[in-house]
């Protein structure tokens, strides 16, 4: 991927790299000099969780699938 860089410095990073990274706008991210000279583009807070992952665990242990299917049964 290659990108054009403005001339106050400023350049877009590419949506895959954004979502690899959890990255948000207003997230904090840091460039790292190699000892090889590459720089590397870190994210400067944990990845973000998926939506449903965020609810994972939060609705309880619920009915058992037999509850469910006497109540939908009109069992008592």
């Amino acid at each position: 991927m290659s990108e054009v860089m403005t001339e106050d410095g400023k350049i877009t990073i590419p949506e895959p790299i954004r979502q690899h990274l959890g990255l948000q706008p207003g997230s904090k991210i840091d460039f790292r000099q190699l000892q090889s000279g590459e720089v590397v583009l870190v994210a400067n807070e944990p990845k973000s969780e998926s939506f449903f992952a965020k609810f994972l665990g939060h609705a309880g242990p619920g009915m058992s699938t037999d509850e469910v299917m006497a109540m939908t049964r009109g069992e008592d």
